[in-house]
């Protein structure tokens, strides 16, 4: 359920990159004619721009956006102009780059995009950076987050819907085995969290419901040793469960806190904004009383506000 809203009637990349082109030149930058193409493109048409923008004048647009724009503006654009698993491989780079690594960065990735987009993810980190995905996140990462963490990233998941139930049951019971004795980083444990289908561990899941009382993660926040790595735990299975309500919760923090986390608040509206970002706009909705585009308008300003204004698409949700 993306929000993107792309004319009946595009421009052919051609036509766009001559437009943003235009926006550059003169005096000052025209930021309202970059938003009103870029953020009404899909990530297919980006790409075309880019190499339309390019062919004609010899630039990366993503170096003349650099080049005229600046602070939050400019990194949403970019992030935004970015291939989805340009984008990803980026994101990743960069949060293990960070002083302690962004590891909800690597959550997200490693449970919300497809098999095939970790591929490309993976496959783009590799010409990107010149080497795996996999190594640098090993080499910033440690111990049980470490153990977790790489194979979220690297492992094949299976997409399809089919459940086998006895074998649910089986590691239902084998889950609740590994919380009762506080054996959050057995190997069986990660692996159910990291290979099994999403079809299949909703599966396991609603059978541990069920059959214990309580849902898995709410038995994971009794236990407050190495408070850390079980609430990386917990956002693993909200991810691959219910991404909506992670997804809300992040939104929630970015803007309510004091200080606005724009980091945060950009990723989630670039990445999300061709996946499901209108059930994320629901359930903040639901969640706060107030449609997500109000929250953002009085969190940010400027073109900076107009942009993920344009990206959560129109309604009130």
């Amino acid at each position: 359920m993306a929000t993107l809203c792309v004319p009946s009637v595009v421009p052919s990349p051609v036509e766009d990159a001559e437009k943003l082109r235009k926006a550059f030149e003169g005096w000052g930058t025209n930021e309202h004619l970059i938003i009103s193409i870029l953020a009404h493109r899909n990530s297919q048409q980006r790409t075309q721009i880019r190499q339309a923008y390019a062919d004609a004048y010899g630039e990366d647009l993503l170096k003349a956006l650099d080049k005229e724009l600046s602070g939050d503006f400019e990194r949403a654009l970019l992030l935004w102009t970015f291939e989805p698993a340009e984008r990803d491989a980026f994101l990743t780079y960069e949060s293990t780059k960070m002083f302690t690594s962004n590891q909800w960065v690597l959550v997200e990735i490693g449970t919300t995009r497809s098999t095939h987009e970790l591929i490309l993810v993976r496959k783009a980190y590799h010409a990107r950076y010149k080497k795996s995905m996999e190594e640098d996140v090993a080499h910033h990462t440690h111990g049980d987050i470490r153990k977790l963490l790489l194979p979220l990233v690297s492992s094949l998941r299976y997409e399809g819907d089919e459940v086998n139930t006895t074998l649910a049951r089986a590691e239902a019971k084998v889950l609740r085995e590994k919380v009762t004795d506080k054996a959050f980083n057995d190997d069986d444990f990660i692996r159910i969290l990291c290979t099994r289908s999403k079809a299949q561990l909703n599966a396991t899941l609603n059978h541990y419901n069920n059959s214990y009382g309580n849902s898995i993660n709410k038995d994971l926040k009794a236990d407050e040793s190495n408070e850390e790595y079980l609430k990386l735990l917990r956002s693993v299975i909200t991810c691959l469960t219910t991404p909506e309500k992670y997804f809300e919760k992040l939104l929630r923090q970015a803007i309510n806190k004091i200080g606005t986390d724009e980091w945060a608040l950009t990723r989630v509206i670039t990445t999300r904004a061709e996946v499901d970002l209108c059930r994320i706009k629901e359930e903040y909705h639901r969640r706060n009383s107030i449609p997500l585009a109000t929250a953002i308008a009085k969190d940010t300003s400027g073109d900076y506000e107009k942009f993920l204004i344009e990206l959560t698409g129109p309604g009130n949700a």
